[in-house]
């Protein structure tokens, strides 16, 4: 993922680096690798320039105050007459103190039990002064200042016992005991600096690890006291940051030291037009690196940013109000900033829910989408599927979209859909595939079910628009954060479905008008008869079908999503139910199921093969003798005796065609009964996953019963 580039960092002075002195890393390099103080074999050469001869040849009392004017050096970096630091090459961090060997053993120990100090006083020293550029980001500088303000005490300390020095009142022993309450604090911060130099840390690494050496120190309440302490004041840089996204949704954060990441690359507008766009997922995202006292709320955070971005998008700069015991300062025991978070977060979650659902109408819409591309309001259905059938029933490359979308623009105007202040937001497109091939390419949805071969997914030999086509809508930004590409890919797969359904319904609805008005002329009444049950089982089946889908499935599921929705808290939460209501609406609707919807799609296949055929009755019945009724409703006599004159191979002609009509619709009762029946044992075994099949198999096994 691309984030956010912070600008170049001012650069460090070269000089700095070019004049050691100035830094204080001006000590010598030596080629030992052990860092234990050497104690033998030294020379008066190895000391300061000055040095007339070893400290051994002084008495002992006069050896105690050059030792204790050495380590007054040594305590704040400075190399001593018989005193000298060396720096172990290749390894900054280790620092070598060394004696003359002659002087007095005890006071050799003495000054020993010093090192540990003066050690620590240069590590942090060094530390403060390479964490002072501009590079190590905000939360070293901060470090790097808490740790300043402790060497200033600590050099105020050295300074008080330089001038009992001068008063002649400290001793070795004297100084060894003023230096103990320091010595356990610089050794736990030299901890803590060699572990944050070896590993490079930055940002929230370095708060992490002032914190988790706090609670290693659980038994020390001093330290303990002192790294809690430096955490406060280190933190005081990042809350800094974290503050201007929880109260402003920015991202101040020049040296990339935060939480979260931005990616630019990503824009609102791919919601609209990419399936997979990532925009609100990924626009803004948690990195690796969490401050642990932030770890709980990090989501939190994240979500709060996002809330206060979206509505800046749309033109709004709402700010979290701020009050003076509000702001993000401390990172205390008390958790104060954890409620500030809260507050901000319901603050921000509040106002953008209002703006959505009060200044962008987001029910309007979602009820718009319901009318259309759920077909809860048909008429302007009825009304397209007449005027635009002729195009329909062209192939998807030939099909005139612009004329689709001026037949559906006056099927709008021409019904009760012109009342809908959204109808202008319809459009329409034609897919190139089946609805099963579609749904086979969209990877993310849990299908249930496995197609059994590739065969399966086969495009027949020619589709038509009355099997691609679909209803798209526009939606604007933020609404699209709900309504979706993905979202309307999902409705736009129902719609098809439904549409399909609705296609097969009518058609078998002509062919039973058509059985009504040739039933009176029909004088064996066999074709006629048998043609007619046929037709009627199968409307009873796409029926059925129809009311599962709309009333079984789509209006429940709609309604408790409506009330979700109604008593939703948060942009996330709506988003979580719209989308929960679709998936559920694309499972139950079978379209999850592909044995399943490759069934129906068989038995809708088999309903529209049969109401093209129903032109053989018509042939059949002008070739059929047919009574006619005197104006007394009695038959006519006249044509009765002419019919008894026809030619015994004219009759025999009827009966043959009658014969083959009956056998063509006997065909198509076989095929359809039996995929009716073989629908039976597999609703059968997966009502017992999904129990909403039962629903579906109670409606269509009850078809052909009678």
């Amino acid at each position: 993922m691309d984030s956010t580039i912070a600008t170049p960092c001012p650069s460090t002075p070269k000089w700095n680096v070019d004049r050691p002195f100035l830094t204080g890393r001006f000590h010598q390099e030596t080629k030992s690798t052990s860092g234990v103080t050497e104690s033998k074999g030294f020379s008066v050469d190895h000391f300061s320039s000055g040095v007339d001869k070893p400290i051994g040849c002084y008495h002992a009392a006069i050896q105690e105050l050059i030792v204790i004017d050495d380590l007054l050096f040594a305590l704040v970096g400075i190399e001593g007459r018989y005193t000298s630091i060396k720096r172990v090459r290749g390894k900054d961090n280790s620092i070598i103190f060394q004696v003359d060997a002659s002087m007095d053993l005890a006071l050799q120990d003495s000054a020993k039990r010093m090192f540990p100090l003066c050690e620590s006083y240069l590590l942090i020293n060094q530390f403060v002064e390479s964490r002072s550029q501009f590079k190590t980001g905000l939360v070293n500088h901060a470090f790097a200042a808490a740790l300043r303000a402790l060497l200033l005490d600590y050099q105020a300390m050295v300074a008080q016992l330089e001038h009992q020095f001068r008063l002649g009142r400290l001793s070795i022993q004297g100084l060894w005991f003023y230096c103990q309450p320091m010595m356990g604090s610089m050794q736990a911060l030299s901890i803590v600096i060699k572990k944050a130099s070896a590993n490079n840390f930055t940002g929230s690494a370095v708060l992490n690890l002032l914190q988790s050496q706090a609670k290693a120190m659980a038994g020390d309440h001093v330290i303990r006291s002192l790294l809690e302490k430096m955490t406060q004041s280190t933190s005081t840089a990042y809350l800094g940051i974290l503050e201007r996204w929880v109260y402003e949704g920015v991202i101040d954060d020049p040296y990339c030291e935060f939480f979260i990441a931005e990616n630019k690359s990503l824009q609102k507008e791919s919601l609209t037009q990419d399936y997979n766009a990532k925009y609100w997922q990924q626009r803004y995202s948690l990195k690796g690196d969490i401050p642990s006292f932030l770890a709980n709320a990090a989501e939190t955070i994240l979500t709060t940013g996002k809330y206060l971005n979206v509505m800046k998008e749309c033109g709004h700069n709402i700010q979290v109000p701020i009050a003076e015991n509000s702001k993000l300062t401390s990172v205390g025991s008390t958790h104060h900033y954890l409620e500030c978070i809260k507050a901000a977060y319901d603050f921000a979650s509040g106002e953008l829910l209002n703006l959505i659902k009060e200044k962008y109408d987001l029910m309007g819409k979602l009820r718009s989408i319901k009318h259309y591309l759920l077909l809860d309001q048909g008429d302007f259905l009825v009304h397209f599927m007449d005027i635009a059938r002729e195009e329909l029933m062209k192939k998807p490359d030939e099909i005139s979209v612009e004329k689709l979308q001026s037949l559906l623009d006056l099927a709008l105007r021409s019904t009760a859909a012109v009342a809908d202040p959204c109808h202008e937001d319809l459009t329409c497109c034609v897919e190139q595939t089946t609805l099963l091939k579609r749904l086979s390419t969209l990877k993310d949805l849990e299908i249930s079910q496995t197609v059994s071969s590739s065969s399966d997914l086969e495009e027949p030999v020619s589709i038509t628009g009355l099997e691609t086509f679909s209803l798209s809508y526009k939606v604007q930004w933020p609404l699209s954060l709900v309504i979706s590409r993905k979202s309307l890919t999902k409705y736009q797969l129902i719609f098809r479905f439904l549409f399909h359904c609705k296609h097969v319904n009518r058609q078998l609805c002509a062919a039973w008008q058509l059985h009504q008005g040739l039933r009176r002329l029909d004088m064996q009444g066999i074709a006629i008869s048998v043609s007619s049950l046929l037709c009627r089982n199968m409307l009873k089946f796409i029926n059925s079908l129809l009311h599962y889908l709309t009333f079984e499935v789509i209006e429940p599921n709609w309604h408790v999503m409506h009330h979700r929705l109604q008593t939703a808290k948060s942009i996330d939460e709506v988003i979580q139910y719209h989308n929960f209501f679709l998936e559920k609406c694309l499972r139950e609707c079978l379209l999850l199921s592909p044995v399943l919807l490759k069934k129906m799609e068989r038995m809708k296949l088999i309903c529209l093969q049969y109401a093209a055929a129903t032109q053989w009755l018509i042939t059949y019945s002008n070739d059929t003798p047919k009574t006619g009724t005197s104006s007394e409703g009695s038959p006519n006599a006249e044509q009765y005796k002419q019919l008894k004159l026809r030619i015994p191979s004219r009759i025999q002609k009827v009966a043959s065609e009658n014969a083959t009509v009956i056998e063509s619709i006997l065909k198509f009762e076989r095929e359809f009964t039996a995929e009716l029946q073989s629908l039976g044992p597999i609703l059968s075994s997966s009502s017992r996953a999904e129990p909403y099949l039962t629903h579906l198999a109670q409606w269509l096994l009850g078809v052909g019963r009678d």
